[in-house]
């Protein structure tokens, strides 16, 4: 079955479960716009197996399209603490960290440009049905600073972190300081305890959340240094803007 076929037959089936009787679109990029969006507001529930194999099939060809890094790839700025731009549902890596609502459902929002959606879209329907189930045996929402482990489904990654960073609104805090380093800590921790030996952290925080940029990159990088004084774990700091970039470049060379 080619992509295009895939892709019709997955659209179909969300628009079904929906009772919709939409026509599918003929355009492509049309077609590919629907089906995240459909894939973004649907509930976590089952599906059926023919679903899951294309829906996997699908997703790991459009993954392996835009290109997959292997973090082993990227030149260490420092030992062990690499910066990389790009994509983060395409890098291969034991566990990529997911900047998450305290929901942890991920974004409901029809293509949003947000790292939380970007993942759930990329790993597919079962990710939010683990988190669900994670969050049904809490009992409760996740509290800022915590973290959870998932499978990663068809990312390239072996697992996804899950952690809520702190929101800011007004004048940054200490507190929103410390549940910040909390996160990263978490996650670290989590890591360490899973066996895992490599972890990709996204700029939690900012953006959407209002945590200054600066201010943000100083606290994951100081926090990841003294994390690897006791543990040996290989960190990449993942970034999207430029902006970024440079922060991140200008606090470790």
């Amino acid at each position: 079955m080619t992509q295009n076929e895939r892709r019709r037959y997955l659209i179909s089936y969300l628009l079904a479960e929906r009772q919709d009787r939409s026509k599918l679109p003929f355009d492509e990029n049309t077609q590919k716009r629907l089906l995240r969006s459909l894939l973004n507001v649907r509930m976590p529930k089952e599906a059926s197996n023919e679903f899951l194999q294309l829906q996997n099939e699908y997703l790991q060809e459009e993954i392996k399209t835009k290109g997959i890094t292997d973090h082993r790839r990227i030149v260490p700025i420092q030992k062990d603490i690499c910066v990389w731009q790009g994509d983060i549902t395409t890098l291969r890596i034991d566990a990529i960290v997911n900047a998450a609502n305290s929901q942890m459902l991920g974004c409901f929002q029809p293509c949003h440009n947000c790292i939380d959606n970007a993942i759930h879209t990329f790993a597919g329907v079962q990710l939010r049905l683990i988190c669900n189930d994670i969050m049904q045996q809490q009992g409760h929402e996740e509290e800022t600073g915590r973290a959870k482990i998932t499978p990663a489904f068809n990312l390239p990654s072996r697992y996804v972190i899950h952690t809520v960073g702190p929101v800011v609104q007004g004048e940054l805090t200490e507190n929103d300081c410390r549940l910040l380093k909390e996160c990263y800590l978490s996650c670290l921790n989590l890591a360490v305890e899973n066996d895992l030996q490599s972890i990709a952290f996204c700029c939690i925080s900012t953006g959407v959340f209002g945590f200054p940029q600066h201010e943000a990159a100083k606290i994951a990088v100081s926090t990841v240094k003294q994390f690897q004084k006791q543990h040996k774990i290989k960190v990449v700091f993942n970034v999207f803007k430029d902006e970024d970039l440079k922060i991140y470049r200008e606090l470790l060379l």
